[in-house]
């Protein structure tokens, strides 16, 4: 209460509420080492619904980890640690990033998945409850969180994974921001997750009538959950928002507002304590709480000692699991990635595909799968088994728990948020696929990415109208601009294999953000590389594919993916017609932003002023390229159901209407002897 009042706003009630559940996870069930948060042995605890971010700063406060009630007393403040929804990086002790309700969820359904994964590689023979990587994730989820559509995709794979790492405890009190949820939310939760197959129980502290915050109850629900190895554990907790506020509990305004100094007093006396002291801590509830810290002091010790055998063991998986941990690549990985002959035309997504496959052998740390387009994304390593319970393989995909590829089924949202868990749980390297119009599903958990630095890689494909016959609703036109406009996120679509090829490499040298692959559905040339510039170029977002006969370029063509080899035909044109033409393939505009200036303007010379920027998609950011004087070949609405050579030619995305924009941009830019155009 006095931290919201001391900001002027924030979520007192759900804090209030949910004091004792939280204070007993972490003094009696969170196995966590406030005096080391990183801890690789830990519990993850998510607090998936973020506005009730005092929920895990008091516990944090409490335990011991560096937070200080100074820091309390700074909630929602400029350079606090306290923000108003737990920030990942932030601060110590708080795992992901929360607050977009639903995600959390996610997340801990990837790390659930994660930890799994973590176990097969490195431990996969221990017994149950035997490994250093074996290990729980608890996350406190709302109302909000349980409407919210991810949820739902997250908890229904979550079950069919039969996750028993993992734990979640839905605050169940009836209440959110437009008051009590019977007016939007009647459902059966509980009989919902039983559906899905969860292990659920339920705690009601308003049974019999009187509120009674039963902690005894939830303990025992917290034992059988830990008990529960073969499914995912689901508690709904019965809450009153607010309790004990006289006046405001089990209230809207309880969930998202300051309580207001009154209602503070009357509650602080109902609770025998002084009304006219604020930030109250009695010293020797403050030493009962740290206790915490001697407690994971000595759960980290008993862990270390079972995970120094473990590694005088398994000494090569140990090496392995040091160089995961940190993130490094190993040594003359890229030795393994392809290279593709030219004179072949072969689809980006086709391309990607075998990018995977070479070098799934020297990179056990990247695992992925797709949203039930593998056959379309190219997204499965060959030979490698599926991850999924025994029963659940198939003859199409045979795996076991520990396997290496991931099915998320048609659950675009959940996987963008469980790729997230996955992340940020270790070491490990997700790639998640589907069609590049789809990534709209997952765009918040991709904001989401950018924002913690994740590095998360999205395989989207069927990047254009060059899919085709499925027609407009399947044809990305503003997604990729909208996905730049993404700060953090990098945006990559090469132009052919080879780029591809680099692109996957560069994407796995970042180890600090997310970064999306663009791929064709269409076959596009390999170009001829001892013709035209090495696809390494690829690694500076942008680079000189071809350049002008004469040396000094009067136009140039700036384009990006499958219409690459649309400019370099129209270069041949106008280098007949006596127009020296530079090519630039521009893969990712945010690896070229991030050069230096003189190379830079190596590739686009500020004296050449005539410029035509060549995507099938909307324009909007291209100005900043082209300049005043230049032009942009571009589609600014949807596509049509056709072939794509039809769409193509019908949309005027084709080497004539290039030409014709780079005659335009002469003139404009005032080349002599550029006085006329032709066409339209």
């Amino acid at each position: 209460m006095d931290a919201v009042e001391e900001a002027g706003s924030g979520h007192p009630g759900t804090a209030m509420s949910l004091a004792p559940a939280a204070h007993l996870l972490f003094q009696r069930f969170l196995r966590h080492a406030p005096a080391d948060p990183n801890w690789p042995g830990r519990d993850r605890f998510v607090l998936s619904m973020g506005h009730s971010s005092l929920t895990l700063y008091i516990q944090l406060y409490l335990s011991g980890y560096p937070l200080t009630l100074d820091d309390l007393k700074a909630l929602r403040k400029w350079g606090s640690l306290t923000p108003g929804h737990p920030e990942h990086g932030h601060t110590l002790g708080v795992e992901t990033t929360t607050g977009p309700l639903g995600q959390g969820v996610g997340n801990a359904v990837g790390m659930a998945m994660a930890a799994r994964r973590e176990r097969g590689l490195f431990d996969p023979d221990a017994a149950p409850g035997q490994s250093p990587f074996d290990h729980n994730i608890w996350v406190f989820a709302s109302d909000g969180d349980m409407e919210e559509g991810i949820s739902h995709e997250a908890a229904s794979l979550a079950a069919h994974q039969r996750l028993g790492n993992l734990i979640m405890m839905w605050d169940d009190n009836h209440i959110s921001i437009e008051d009590d949820t019977d007016i939007a939310f009647s459902e059966d939760v509980a009989k919902r997750y039983e559906a899905y197959g969860w292990h659920v129980q339920k705690v009601d502290w308003t049974e019999g009538g009187d509120y009674h915050e039963n902690v005894q109850a939830l303990a025992e629900a917290y034992e059988a959950a830990l008990a529960e190895t073969g499914r995912p554990s689901f508690i709904a907790l019965r809450t009153i928002i607010g309790w004990p506020a006289p006046n405001k509990q089990n209230t809207g305004k309880a969930h998202g507002s300051a309580l207001g100094a009154d209602e503070v007093a009357a509650t602080k006396e109902i609770l025998d304590l002084d009304p006219a002291k604020t930030f109250q801590v009695p010293g020797d509830v403050l030493a009962h709480t740290r206790e915490a810290v001697e407690r994971g002091r000595a759960l980290h010790a008993e862990w270390e000692k079972l995970f120094q055998v473990w590694r005088a063991a398994n000494p090569e998986r140990a090496a392995e699991y040091d160089r995961i941990s940190a993130r490094r690549l190993p040594d003359g990985w890229h030795t393994k990635l392809p290279e593709f002959e030219a004179g072949k035309d072969l689809a980006t997504r086709a391309a990607s595909g075998e990018v995977l496959t070479a070098i799934a052998p020297v990179l056990p740390e990247l695992w992925g799968g797709s949203a039930d387009l593998a056959e379309s994304n190219n997204t499965t390593m060959k030979g490698e088994p599926s991850f999924i319970p025994d029963e659940f393989q198939t003859k199409a995909f045979p795996g076991n728990p520990y396997g290496r590829t991931l099915h998320f089924g048609v659950r675009e949202h959940g996987m963008g948020s469980i790729l997230n868990g996955i992340a940020v749980h270790d070491g490990l390297r997700p790639y998640g696929g589907t069609f590049l119009v789809f990534s709209d599903y997952m765009r918040p958990a991709v904001r989401l990415a950018a924002l913690m630095g994740l590095p998360v890689t999205y395989v989207w494909t069927h990047d254009s109208i060059g899919l085709g016959e499925d027609g407009p609703t399947h044809q990305p036109v503003e997604h990729l601009w909208a996905l730049r406009a993404i700060p953090g996120l990098d945006v990559v679509r090469p132009a052919d294999a080879n780029e591809t090829a680099v692109a996957w490499r560069t994407i796995l040298e970042h180890t600090d953000r997310p970064a999306g692959l663009c791929l064709t559905r269409q076959k596009v040339p390999t170009f001829d590389r001892s013709q035209v510039a090495p696809a390494a170029g690829v690694a500076k977002g942008g680079y000189v594919l071809a350049d002008a006969g004469s040396g000094t370029p009067e136009v140039v063509l700036i384009a990006t993916g499958s219409e690459v080899q649309l400019a370099m035909a129209a270069r041949e044109i106008l280098e007949a017609d006596g127009t020296p033409t530079r090519v630039v393939s521009m893969p990712c505009v945010e690896w070229f932003q991030a050069q230096d200036d003189a190379y830079r303007q190596s590739v686009l010379p500020p004296s050449v002023r005539a410029r035509v920027s060549v995507e099938a998609g909307v324009a909007l950011g291209w100005r900043e390229f082209v300049g005043d004087a230049g032009e942009s070949v571009s589609l600014e609405h949807f596509g049509a159901s056709a072939d794509y050579k039809t769409l193509f030619d019908q949309f005027g995305i084709t080497p004539e209407r290039i030409v014709t924009a780079a005659r335009a941009s002469l003139v404009k830019a005032g080349v002599a002897g550029r006085g006329h155009t032709t066409g339209t």
